[in-house]
């Protein structure tokens, strides 16, 4: 249950209508005060300022009538250029950054305030009663300062509301040209993807390996689909309760159909009659893979990026060395750290066992991902020994050491394959120059 809420609300942040709906709902409460405040005489104040002239009905209607129609205007132009962005972005950085645009906070935003005051107005607007016209109770014609009734005070919030469409409209502006921007691009998932190592592996490296326990008992899975979120804690309690351990046989972010091995049980008591179904209940399934709880994730963002500007219909190989950067910063951090999680608390018998992977795997997953391109381009492979010995000198693990060195000879092996010449020269000098710095 707390694995489909999470899902669900990563659902909703990822939506256009959920923070315009949630503006609207807040624009009828304000028009409800606001004109509660105005039929009741407590905004009679606002008459008192002598700088601040009363509106009168024709006034006041042609004023409101004018906002609800240039937000509303503004609102559709506003989506049109969200969706043409997005469209941008995804077509040439890739289909998986669809999610990241989707989740920006200052597109949502914007709408929202556009459809916001637009909905504020517009409810406003129907109260506003011409000289000519009967009031609606005699309630309210105790409250009518003017011939007809204008809510001032409602008007007034209408006029600011107006002025602060129009700043948020400036900052969209400017916000749409600057998210696209292929640098932002890549610092948004660069920043992220650091802040998930951090996150997941807060320990500093102490040469502890992922434990591999003995495959056991299966249990399959009856579902199709993405892992988005897997209940970890909720599995440490079910084999804590079991007297047994679980091992996992999959990771978020992988893709299951039925018959699958999720994971397997060990050292039990018994192997009868046990909670397979609650087990399954742990991993959440959609139609895609997401960042949550996924670091891999962000790691292909970045190595899609990266190939997809080494390709020869694009050939930008600056925007691949700005993805080798982020990407060395991200191995540099999961080189320090310990990469072994585990879920039981201080003292207690350790009993899910995950299927962490080890420096090597990440390592392969990012920069060794990109090695076949990277090995095409004279400035993305100078770049990349650059960003390998840069990784090992922060390093005491002679372990994680030599995995930056097969790194760095198995790219020399594949630019001797594609470059030649001048260009060859060059790369296989920074080579050398690589085995010497990495061997201190």
């Amino acid at each position: 249950m707390i694995g489909r809420l999470q899902k669900a609300w990563r659902d909703v942040n990822a939506s256009y209508w959920f923070l315009p709906a949630l503006f609207s709902l807040l624009a009828l409460l304000l028009t409800s005060v606001t004109l509660w405040l105005d039929r009741n005489g407590f905004a009679e104040v606002i008459n008192d300022i002598t700088w601040l002239q009363p509106a009168r009905p024709e006034g006041a209607s042609n004023m409101l009538s004018v906002i609800a129609g240039t937000m509303i205007g503004v609102a559709s132009t506003v989506f049109s250029i969200t969706i043409a962005a997005v469209a941008y972005a995804s077509g040439n950085y890739g289909p998986r950054l669809l999610t990241n645009f989707m989740e920006d906070r200052g597109n949502q935003f914007s709408l929202a305030s556009f459809i916001g005051t637009f909905v504020y107005a517009i409810t406003v607007l129907r109260t506003v009663r011409m000289p000519d016209e009967a009031p609606a109770s005699a309630e309210n014609a105790a409250a009518t300062y003017l011939p007809g009734f204008v809510p001032q005070l409602s008007l007034l919030v209408a006029f600011v509301l107006m002025g602060f469409s129009v700043a948020v409209l400036v900052y969209f502006l400017n916000h749409i040209p600057a998210s696209i921007r292929i640098n932002t691009v890549l610092k948004g998932i660069g920043s992220r993807l650091l802040k998930e190592v951090d996150d997941l592996f807060p320990e500093e490296n102490d040469g502890t390996r992922a434990e591999t326990a003995p495959e056991g008992t299966p249990i399959l899975a009856t579902d199709t689909g993405y892992i988005q979120i897997i209940g970890f804690e909720r599995l440490e309690k079910i084999a804590r309760r079991e007297n047994g351990k679980l091992k996992l046989n999959v990771r978020t972010g992988d893709f299951l159909h039925p018959d699958v091995v999720v994971a397997f049980w060990t050292d039990m008591d018994s192997f009868e009659n046990l909670p397979d179904d609650e087990v399954r209940e742990c991993f959440t399934l959609g139609n895609m893979r997401t960042p949550t709880q996924d670091m891999q994730f962000l790691i292909d963002e970045l190595v899609e990026i990266g190939l997809r500007a080494l390709s020869p219909g694009i050939n930008d190989p600056f925007t691949a060395v700005t993805a080798i950067h982020w990407l060395g910063a991200a191995t540099a951090e999961l080189g320090r750290r310990k990469l072994v999680r585990t879920y039981a608390h201080d003292g207690e018998e350790v009993h899910l066992t995950l299927l962490d992977d080890d420096f090597d795997h990440f390592v392969n997953r990012g920069l060794g991902s990109m090695r076949g391109a990277v090995a095409t381009s004279r400035i993305a492979a100078l770049v990349a020994f650059d960003a390998l010995v840069d990784c090992a000198t922060t390093l005491d693990d002679e372990t994680r050491r030599k995995v930056l060195h097969d790194e760095g000879v198995r790219l020399a092996e594949q630019a001797r394959e594609h470059l030649v010449g001048p260009e060859l020269h060059a790369v296989e000098a920074r080579y050398q120059s690589f085995l010497r710095r990495i061997a201190r």
